[in-house]
Formats: structure tokens, C-alpha cells, sequence
């Protein structure tokens, strides 16, 4: 399958797509929802075991293309909340669901939903020069594709609300220091270790992986004995894996674990 606003690419177990609209900062338009949607049925389908998701040029995402949505047939103001259901909110829902970790690497600007749907993946790396911005505020809008949920469960909500009610831009330096992303790379060195870390993970045991993911994203909700039942079923369901098992042969005879994913 040919793609043409993004490019796919696979590595052993490790998936890697890029988002490539470089002479748009990689906004979003409705073709590129409809090309990521069938990447990621083409990482569901497959034998993967980690997903690498980052973007082509000087930028990551820049959110969406509003020169693809700014009037309906008639001139009549378009429907953002029909944009949201149909193609925003089921990414960020199926990213999350994932049964693999996902890497973002950062390359540049990340802005709106564009570093909203960075923020919705489980280990973020960004370039030393790439800057997290929701400028919804400017637009009289208000932050979506999960951003009202995920930013005050990172950073708190005093740097929540300053993000989204001010829409400056937090450099890659500033969003490690608050917990925003896992780990903040010179840009020159962005794309190796980001490569070399979900290479790692697509070795790694995949479906106790996937647990962690669920227990992590179920315990923003749940209370104390919930979430304690929650790790009792998960870790249950963990002991019975032919990974768990090859950990602990591997742990006894000191030789490195041949994880299966299983």
C-alpha cells in the first residue's frame, strides 16, 4: 500500500511511521487521518511489538491543516466537534489501547493536536530544538485530541491552565523538567536513540507491556482498591505468560531473556 502524507516502514518487530506533509509542518488533513488510520490497522495486523511515530522536515505536527476544514458546503462554519469524533478522538483512543508501547520522537514544533496526539503516546523523546505549543486560546478554541486530560495529569494544573490559556510555547528543556516528556535528545542524535530505544522495547515482553499501559491509564480514574484488584487480575494474567516464565529461566541460568512477546 502507497502512501502519500505519511510513510511506513518496519524494522524486525519495530513499526515506524512518519507523518510527511514537511511543506505543512505536517498538519493534518483528512487524507492523512485516513492514511494513519490504515497504518496503524497495518501495526494491529501485524507481528509488531512497538511502534515509532515521528514526523519529516523541521516540524512534528502542527495540528491540524485549517485550510481543510475552515467552511462547510454554503460557507457555512464547519462542525469541529464532527472533526473531533470522526478522526481525533479515535486516534488518541486507539494509541492509548495499543497492546505495544509507542515511542514518539519530537522533531520540531509539536502544536496543538499535533502535540497533543505526542503527548497521547507512552514514551515521548523530543529534539533539543522542538517546542510543545496549545494555541487553541488564540483561536477561540478549547484544547482537544486529549489535551484538557493528559496536561494537568503531567504537569499539574497551574502549568496546564498557563499552556492552554496562554499558548506560549514550552521549549524541549523546560517540558522535561516538568515532566511533560520522558527525555529531551540534541536533535543531530533525536532519530538514533529513538530508533534504538524502540528497537529495545520491540524486544521486549510485549503483552506484559501492554498490561502496565492498561494499569498506567486505568489508575488516572480509579481508586486505592480498585486499582489494587486491577494489578492483582493484570499480574494474574502476567504469571501465566510464556515470557514470564522465560524471564525467570533466564534470571536462574544468568543468561539474557528471549522474550517472545507472549
Amino acid at each position: 500500500m502507497a502512501f502519500e502524507t505519511i510513510a511506513f516502514e518496519s524494522e524486525g518487530a519495530l513499526a515506524i511511521i512518519t507523518l510527511d506533509r514537511p511543506d505543512k509542518l505536517n498538519s493534518f488533513n483528512e487524507a492523512m487521518h485516513r492514511e494513519l488510520a490504515q497504518a496503524l490497522d497495518r501495526v494491529e495486523e501485524g507481528d509488531f511489538r512497538c511502534l515509532l511515530l515521528t514526523g519529516r522536515g523541521r516540524g512534528f505536527c502542527a495540528g491540524q491543516d485549517l485550510s481543510d476544514r475552515l467552511v462547510q458546503p454554503g460557507n457555512a462554519p464547519a462542525d469541529l466537534g464532527y472533526s473531533l469524533e470522526t478522526w481525533y478522538n479515535p486516534l488518541i483512543r486507539r494509541l492509548r489501547a495499543l497492546p505495544m508501547p509507542v515511542v514518539c520522537a519530537v522533531n520540531g514544533v509539536a502544536a496543538g493536536a499535533g502535540a497533543n496526539i505526542a503527548l497521547a503516546c507512552d514514551i515521548v523523546l523530543a529534539a533539543r530544538s522542538a517546542k510543545f505549543i496549545e494555541p487553541f486560546a488564540r483561536l477561540g478554541l478549547v484544547p482537544d485530541s486529549g489535551g484538557t486530560w493528559i496536561l494537568p495529569r503531567l504537569v499539574g494544573y497551574a502549568r496546564a491552565s498557563g499552556m492552554a490559556l496562554l499558548g506560549e510555547p514550552v521549549d524541549a528543556e523546560t517540558a522535561e523538567r516538568w515532566g511533560l516528556i520522558w527525555k529531551v535528545i540534541d536533535d543531530a542524535a533525536l532519530m538514533d536513540e529513538a530508533r534504538a530505544l524502540a528497537a529495545h522495547l520491540a524486544t521486549q515482553p510485549t503483552a506484559g507491556l501492554a498490561r502496565t499501559k492498561r494499569a498506567l491509564l486505568a489508575a488516572a480514574t480509579n481508586d486505592l482498591d480498585t486499582q489494587l484488584d486491577l494489578e492483582r487480575d493484570l499480574q494474574r494474567e502476567s504469571g501465566y505468560s510464556e515470557d514470564y516464565r522465560e524471564g525467570v529461566a533466564a534470571f536462574f541460568e544468568k543468561r539474557p531473556p528471549q522474550f517472545r512477546g507472549r
